[in-house]
């Protein structure tokens, strides 16, 4: 936390009132992993804190503004999921190797976020725009890393021109984002983690490159 961070009234906050504004912040995070989101209140949200709601006023708009707030921190660091792609090779085993990482990565990174993912998730489909925008910027990084990945195997005439990088790029990430919302539902199928990731990394390989990994 700095010292720019600002009340609702654009009072700059103390020491301690940025720790305040925190805690309410973790509890609500820790509310919205239990409970739907629609249930939540800040009268709840402040007694879970031990404050009051008008502190949480002080702080937040609303419940939503809340949850804004630490959809941002969580787009921040799926920002860093490119990492995952971005220069790496898909060439022979270092190409499924890529692979496996860049499934395991999301996966995890779903499961760490699930409770706020479903809440953006559910603002994005009803329209809400703060909600999408967020959502585009987790996917949007990762999906232009690996459109320049198709680009530079087309470069090299491991990829047939006509493959439209942008469209496959695309085309993966919404695959690994409704495969890493949904993990729940796979173990409802029988089938496990360790059974899952391989498997969706086989798919994102054969995507990519056209070919089977050489493992």
């Amino acid at each position: 936390m700095t010292g720019q961070v600002r009340t609702v009234d654009g009072r700059v906050a103390g020491r301690r009132g940025q720790a305040t504004r925190q805690k309410l912040l973790d509890c609500l995070r820790e509310m919205l992993s239990s409970s739907p989101y629609r249930d939540v209140k800040v009268i709840d949200v402040a007694r879970k804190a031990g404050t009051s709601p008008a502190t949480f006023y002080q702080y937040f708009p609303d419940v939503e503004g809340a949850v804004l707030e630490l959809a941002e921190e969580m787009a921040s660091e799926g920002a860093g999921l490119t990492e995952l792609v971005a220069g790496r090779s898909w060439a022979g085993k270092a190409g499924w190797q890529t692979a496996q990482e860049l499934v395991e990565g999301f996966l995890d990174f779903w499961r760490k976020h699930d409770a706020i993912l479903r809440v953006v998730d559910l603002g994005a489909a009803e329209g809400d725009k703060r909600f999408y925008k967020i959502r585009m910027k987790i996917l949007t990084s990762v999906t232009n890393s690996l459109a320049d990945a198709v680009k530079d195997l087309q470069s090299k005439g491991k990829v047939d021109k006509d493959v439209h990088p942008a469209a496959v790029a695309g085309a993966l990430v919404a695959m690994l984002a409704a495969v890493a919302s949904h993990q729940k539902g796979f173990q409802a199928w029988g089938v496990k983690q360790t059974e899952l990731k391989p498997n969706l990394a086989l798919l994102v390989h054969l995507g990519l490159t056209g070919r089977k990994p050489t493992k």
